[in-house]
Parts: C-alpha cells; structure tokens; sequence
C-alpha cells in the first residue's frame, strides 16, 4: 500500500472538509479550495482526520492513491498557511516593480514586461530583484511562478536571468579564442 496515501490528513481548527460525490470541498481561513477526485478512491472523514483508501489494486488505482491524497493534503495546508515561491533576478538594469497589483518588469526588452496576477495569486517585490509569488492554491502559485521565470530563464554562459530562490545555474566556460 502507499506510504503517502495510507498517512491521514489532520483536520486543523478554524478549516471545514466537505466529501461530495468525486469531490472534496476545503474551506479555512484563507480562503476555499474545491478539487475532484477519482471515483476509485474512497475519502471519509475519521476522528478530525480525512483518510484516502482505495478500492483495488490495479496499477492505475494504485498510483492515483498517493496522488489524491496530497492533493488533499495540499488543500488542508493552502487554506490554512498558504503557499509561496521566491524568484531572484539576475542581470545589470533588470528589475522588478509593483504598479497597484500588477508585476511591472524591466528585463532588457525595448518596453516592460507587466503580468497581471490571476485570481487568488498576489505579488510582491522587495528591494527591485526579489519577487514573491503567494496564494492558496499550490498548483496555481507554481504555474504562475513559472511564467514570470519564462520571460528570462537564467543562461549558462553570465547567468543572467529570473530563478528560483536556491536554484543552481551549471555555468559553461565561453568561446576560448585563437592563438
């Protein structure tokens, strides 16, 4: 059996858990999150904990197992702390501004760059080369991170670029010239 799908998800105070038919509903301080479920799995809440079992064990069953439960357990942990991810960049003039709630960046392009963020996603700058990207919902937090690093990903060669906090670039050593 799955070592992550068999560990029960704790119920924190202050967040409500609603089990439909194939879907799971969390509401918390922070906001709510709805997320379906494959019918195979079974979810029900025991003793303030949701626990996920499954019905067989074919293959398919057996990998959506671990999966649904950390999409759970993702939930839990959005509505209650949040999510967020870091980005830093890299490079002489490149830098970040907020303009009311949209990113405004200046990345070397003849006009700046401006990303609006999408519903339930909030930016913040600190100190024009350190961008936060925060919000209840995991998948969504990374995804958008994800698009702001695509306008510059950083480049082997000076290292120039928008990256993850802690995120190691592999340099190259460039062109060696003629002797």
């Amino acid at each position: 059996m799955s070592r992550v799908g068999k560990t029960p998800i704790p119920i924190p105070d202050g967040v409500k858990v609603d089990i439909g038919a194939a879907k799971v509903k969390v509401d918390g301080p922070k906001g709510s999150l709805e997320q379906a479920y494959d019918p195979s799995m079974s979810v029900v809440i025991e003793e303030n904990e949701v626990r996920v079992s499954r019905s067989d064990d074919k293959p398919d069953t057996r990998a959506k197992h671990g999966l649904t439960r950390a999409l759970i357990n993702n939930m839990v942990q959005g509505v209650t702390q949040g999510f967020e991810k870091t980005l830093e960049i890299q490079g002489v003039g490149w830098r970040a501004s907020m303009e009311g709630k949209n990113l405004s960046l200046a990345l070397g392009h003849s006009h700046p760059v401006k990303i609006e963020p999408p519903y339930g996603i909030e930016f913040t700058v600190e100190g024009n080369t350190t961008i936060k990207v925060s919000g209840i919902d995991k998948q969504q937090v990374g995804q958008v991170a994800a698009n702001v690093r695509a306008w510059r990903k950083p480049e082997p060669y000076k290292g120039k670029g928008i990256r993850y906090r802690g995120e190691y670039v592999r340099r190259k050593v460039g062109k060696a010239g003629t002797k």
